[in-house]
């Protein structure tokens, strides 16, 4: 593929991976496919997209005290696990199938967020700036807003675990980072405000990424030279959609989640 296409690609795919929290694989891989890159090939350098972009997101996310630690631990230790497992074998699954199962995972995870309404975590006026963060020994904090302070805890954590699973498992399996399910189960079962659910899968799916390359690396898969133009160029995407998500209210990052995923679900399901 043509290197100034690749990095333009990376850059993108990157900057609305870290504005969702989807991880920029999820797009990058089926773009490189459809371009004529193997699917054996795309998808470490799907992965290396989502740990450049996690890497680049990281300093603004926690800046804005949007990360929850926490959440972001202990659903990563889950979700890594399952990452390693799906990476050694990832050879075991049709492409097709797997495409397609995706494709229907992103269109509904995009329907249950996109058509609530409203805000299921307000402002409490009894807050202030000092209250701004993780609370001790809990899946709980506050993170601000323009206008106010926002309480939170994680709810539903078993079932929530079990998304992060599959998430690990997808990401594993494809090199797509997983965070297209990691942030909709975050904020939809976990009842988890979709900034902090955002940046907080953004700043995980780095680390499941890094579990699954560490395999690809072993099997000879990992290509230098575009490694590290996609790892380059993602730095770049990771910081301008950390940074675009910092200026958005909830609800409009909520619905470009959701529309993203729509599009991630479309281009899965023809892809195959």
């Amino acid at each position: 593929m043509n290197p100034v296409l690749l990095a333009i690609a990376a850059l993108a795919t990157s900057a609305v991976g870290a504005l969702g929290g989807l991880g920029g694989a999820i797009l990058l891989v089926p773009i490189l496919v459809v371009a004529g890159v193997e699917p054996s090939e795309a998808a470490p350098l799907g992965l290396v997209s989502v740990a450049a972009g996690s890497l680049a997101a990281a300093a603004p996310h926690l800046d804005a005290r949007v990360v929850n630690h926490r959440i972001g631990v202990a659903t990563g230790i889950v979700s890594s696990s399952a990452a390693l497992v799906g990476a050694l074998v990832s050879g075991a699954v049709s492409e097709a199938v797997l495409s397609v199962a995706l494709g229907v995972v992103a269109i509904g995870a995009a329907v249950a967020g996109g058509r609530r309404k409203g805000v299921r975590n307000l402002p409490d006026p009894s807050l202030g700036p000092d209250d701004v963060g993780e609370r001790p020994g809990t899946l709980a904090g506050v993170y601000p807003l323009v206008d106010g302070f926002v309480p939170y805890v994680a709810r539903r954590v078993p079932l929530g675990l079990v998304g992060m699973g599959l998430a690990g498992l997808i990401a594993g399996l494809s090199g797509v980072g997983g965070g297209f399910v990691r942030t909709p189960t975050t904020t939809e079962v976990m009842h988890v405000p979709v900034k902090v659910a955002a940046a907080t899968t953004t700043f995980g799916v780095g680390v499941t990424a890094a579990v699954g390359l560490m395999v690809f690396a072993a099997q000879g898969r990992i290509e230098p030279s575009d490694t590290a133009l996609v790892a380059a160029a993602a730095i770049v995407g990771g910081m301008l959609g950390s940074r675009l998500q910092g200026l958005l209210s909830p609800q409009a990052v909520r619905q470009a989640l959701a529309a993203a995923l729509v599009v991630i679900g479309v281009v899965l399901v023809v892809k195959r």
